[in-house]
This record gives C-alpha cells, structure tokens and sequence, in this order.
C-alpha cells in the first residue's frame, strides 16, 4: 500500500518505519526542514512505563492553580478568557476522578511497556546510541506531593512495573550530586526506565527507514485531506496526490486536520518548554535523572550538556518565551543541581503538542476508513512513539496488534467524536 505520513516528529518517524518493516511504500510529509523540528525537539527526556502518566492526577489540577500566582509554577496563561483553553480545562479536572485517573493511567503504562519493548529492540538490532541512561527518580518536594502520588504508585504496582521508594537519605546514596540545601520528603526510583536524547533518536531512525525506502518530503505542509472510495487524497498547494491510506502524526497540528474531515475532539495546543546548558562541573552534575513533580520539569544528563524539560502555557499561539516557564526550569535546575551548570546562560526552547484531557494519545482507525491517526501523546511522546507506530502499522497492515488497544483508539468517545 501507498501510505502518507502526515508529520516528522517522533511519533511519524516511528510510524513510517513500522510501516516500511511490513512491506508499505511509505512517504513522509513535514512541514519543516527536516524531522524532529517541533514538540520532538522539546519532548521530556524519559521514556519507560513509570515516566509517563495523566495530568488529570488526583489533586494536580487544584495544586496547580493555587500555583498560578508564584513566580514559578508547572503551568502558565497566557489568555485568560479563551472559552476552549477553560473548557479544556474543565474536561481535565473531570478525568481527575480516581477511577478515571486509574483507567487512563494503566491505558498509558500499557502503551508505554509495550513502547519501551519495542525501543531497547530498536537500539540493539540498530545499534543505536541516542546519549540513553537507565534510571529515572521522581523528587516529592513536601508530604503533599508525596500523598497525592500515590494512587500513581499504587497503579504501577498493580501493572508490575518495578519502583523503589525512598527517603531522603536513599535518593542521596542513590544520586550524591543532589543539593543539600533543597529540603524533599521522598523519592520514587524507577530504575528500568531510561533517558535520552530525543531529537538525535529520530534522526537516527529517520536514516535506517531511508534505507527501507521511506521517503521524507520537507518543508511540505497539508492543506487539505479529501478521502474517497477505497482511498484517500491529500493536497499541497496546488498538487493532489492519491494515496491508499494517510496516517495523521502532525502534533499540534492534527486537531485541524481532523476537523477538517468531521471529526472534532477536545484536543488542546498545549506549549511545552525545554532548556539545555553545557555542563561546567561534571561532579556536580546528575548521573541519574531526576523529575520534580511538584514543577513537572525533568533534568537529564546528555553527554556534555544538561537538559531541562517540562512546563506547560496554555492560551499562546506564538512561539514567545513566557518568563515564568524560563524562571521555573531554572529553579528547578538550580534547586537540585545548583553547581553543575550556568542555567540562567542555557539555550531556551518553547513549541506546541497536541493534548487531550485525558492524557491518552489517540491512535488507529478513524471514521474514514483510509484515514488513520496517531495523535495527542503530549510532552511524553517519546516515550509512546515506538509502540504507537507499531500499533498503527499493524492496524493498517490488517494484523493483529501485540497488545489490547481498547482506550486508545476513537472508539472511546463512542458518537461523540463529531
């Protein structure tokens, strides 16, 4: 089959070389110059079950907002009465139900074991050396944080995934560069997860699905999408071109282009921010990364360079910097690491990903059937692509999926998907 993959980003990368291992002629359309140039470029670090979970977690939302007025926060506005960031807003405070949380949660731990599976096979049979660490420690700054994590835990464990809590004194023997001077009730280490270097993974895996024949068309942007009896058609400019089936992997993009073929769901352009800066004083810096969950910013260690990714603004639609998203990745940074970098001298970086309020990406069929999608991962997308892509490319392929896909697909909006 002639298969379109509409977006370079990890989750289109992953698409088209899933696609091309089961034997389709597969292109690539991006609208930038080359792949990994949006929410990829500035995705969490993390990636393993244990790394990924809803926003909607019990308490987040009400922690959140009583935030808003410091000069830091995990979240940021930038409009303050747009109707459709509110009702957004609304629908993510509902999914905080602890069952909801509960059902989404284990949705995206399966996704993500599964994901994992597929991306330490990857970097074996290729090879890969994309700057990974195994270790992942989530940092619980007060008894607050700590208390509200755990229906998380408690649903890791029901799913089997290996943790470790800690106290204090742990995590330090764990990672003796942490500060001493950040007070932290507890720390949750998930040693089977990993980090790394996102943009340099898809580049990476853009070249061996060159070589399997997948084409990549830059600075190509879809205007439109006409579907038609046993195909599909897409337009850029003025040429349109006939394909067997597209595959919807725009990011932040891929709410408009289902829109425009019927389809209207409540996903969210959301604003992630990241931040890297040489490392000054290797001693210092992190061996193990670390994710503070009351700021939701991630610090890994990248070769040379420290990382810093995490922040969310709703309501823009430019690619400013918002100051307070800049003042919280430095805090943060500087409260765990205080010594191992300049953070106030780092690189800043802000794009958009594609949300919904459940925090469970979409993948699969759509209501036409030469249409599929594979959409709304948020800042963890990368740690979703591998098994995503490989979910997409058996459903088009008419294989059976290695993995249950109930919850993920459009099926659980049921009629309300228009």
């Amino acid at each position: 089959m002639r298969v379109a993959v509409i977006g370079g980003g990890v989750v289109g990368v992953c698409t088209a070389y899933f696609l091309a291992e089961t034997g389709h002629e597969v292109t690539v359309l991006e609208r930038y110059g080359n792949v990994a140039q949006e929410a990829s470029f500035g995705n969490l670090d993390l990636m393993g079950p244990a790394s990924v979970r809803p926003w909607s977690m019990p308490g987040t939302v009400r922690r959140v907002l009583g935030m808003l007025m410091r000069p830091e926060s995990p979240m940021s506005f930038s409009a303050k009465f747009e109707p459709a960031m509110w009702g957004w807003l609304r629908r993510l405070s509902a999914e905080s139900d602890i069952q909801r949380f509960k059902q989404n949660q284990l949705r995206l731990h399966r996704l993500a074991g599964y994901s994992h599976e597929l991306m330490q096979h990857l970097a074996q049979i290729h090879e890969l050396d994309f700057q990974q660490r195994t270790g992942v420690m989530m940092m619980f700054r007060t008894a607050r944080d700590l208390d509200q994590a755990h229906p998380m835990m408690e649903t890791l464990g029901d799913a089997g995934v290996r943790t470790e809590l800690l106290d204090p004194d742990g995590a330090a023997q764990l990672e003796p560069t942490l500060s001493t001077q950040t007070p932290f009730q507890g720390a949750l280490f998930m040693p089977d997860d990993w980090s790394g270097n996102c943009p340099l993974f898809v580049r990476q895996l853009k070249g061996i699905a060159q070589e399997r024949g997948v084409e990549f068309q830059f600075n190509c942007e879809v205007d439109a999408i006409q579907p038609e009896l046993g195909g599909v058609s897409y337009r850029v400019g003025d040429k349109t071109v006939d394909v067997d089936a597209i595959v919807i992997a725009a990011g932040a993009e891929s709410g408009k282009l289902l829109r425009s073929i019927g389809i209207s769901l409540p996903m969210y352009p959301v604003k992630v921010y990241s931040a890297s800066t040489q490392i000054q004083e290797y001693d210092l810096a992190p061996n193990v990364s670390v994710y503070d969950d009351t700021y939701r910013v991630a610090l890994t260690r990248l070769g040379k360079r420290i990382r810093i990714a995490g922040c969310a603004e709703l309501g823009s639609s430019n690619f400013d910097l918002h100051q307070k998203a800049i003042d919280t990745l430095v805090k943060v940074a500087d409260d765990w690491f205080p010594n191992a970098a300049n953070y106030r001298t780092a690189t800043f970086w802000c794009g958009p990903t594609a949300m919904l309020p459940e925090g469970v990406p979409l993948i699969g069929s759509t209501t036409h059937n030469n249409v599929f999608v594979n959409a709304a991962h948020g800042a963890g997308a990368w740690a979703l692509a591998a098994g995503s892509g490989k979910l997409v490319a058996d459903l088009i392929s008419g294989r059976r999926t290695e993995i249950d896909t109930d919850g993920l697909t459009l099926t659980r909006y049921g009629d309300r998907i228009r």
